[in-house]
């Protein structure tokens, strides 16, 4: 299974820890931990260092293996009439927490990455499915084809977050996504009696905002 340096929500929650030297200091050691209850409108530009994008596959039908995706891109606005949501990953960014698997996944017979480079989501709707929740509809493309994909949202935070020093700092806002994919849909169907078709798919992302 995968290293995560972050634990993903649901079932995996993102969480990359911040060094104390990094932080105001005047911010308290006693202070409790409270969610950012902002507005998260504005178009936001993603924190690389704050965003994980995971997955699960099913394995020799048995377990479940768990990979993410190292190099991450892009930004989003979430808005009724205004969404727009771009997101890049570098395909070669893989990691299963096994060299060799990875160096397999990242080939020809997999992800292909020396052809396709880049993992690309972009979005066409956003609809309110509740005060912080909602459903994501966009474009993936993997491997050479494009598809369509929807993603559960939900909405974690958002505020000035001052304790925090750039590139990291200011007003900051976070979702949780998830949603699943088929490979095959994308024509990776190597091993079909030991890897699972349906590919489970957690992405935490944090933003700084750049525009109102």
């Amino acid at each position: 299974l995968s290293r995560t340096g972050r634990i993903l929500l649901a079932p995996v929650l993102s969480l990359t820890l911040v060094s104390p030297a990094l932080l105001s200091p005047g911010l308290s050691q006693a202070a409790s931990y409270k969610t950012a209850t902002g507005d998260p409108s504005g178009l936001y530009k993603i924190d690389p260092d704050h965003t994980s994008v995971t997955f699960t596959v099913g394995h020799a039908g048995v377990a479940t293996a768990v990979g993410r995706f190292d190099k991450i891109s892009g930004h989003y606005r979430l808005a009724k009439d205004n969404t727009d949501v771009d997101i890049k990953i570098a395909t070669n960014s893989i990691d299963t927490n096994h060299p060799m698997r990875d160096k397999d996944l990242r080939g020809p017979d997999f992800l292909d990455a020396k052809t396709f480079p880049t993992i690309r989501f972009v979005s066409h709707s956003y609809k309110k499915t509740g005060k912080k929740t909602g459903i994501l509809t966009g474009k993936l493309t993997l491997h050479g084809k494009t598809r369509t994909v929807r993603l559960k949202i939900h909405e974690v935070g958002a505020g000035l977050v001052s304790a925090l020093p750039k590139p990291w700092g200011g007003y900051l806002s976070g979702y949780d996504a998830e949603g699943s994919i088929k490979r095959s849909d994308f024509g990776i169907t190597t091993y079909p009696g030991m890897i699972g078709d349906t590919i489970h798919l957690y992405l935490s992302v944090e933003g700084i905002r750049t525009q109102k």
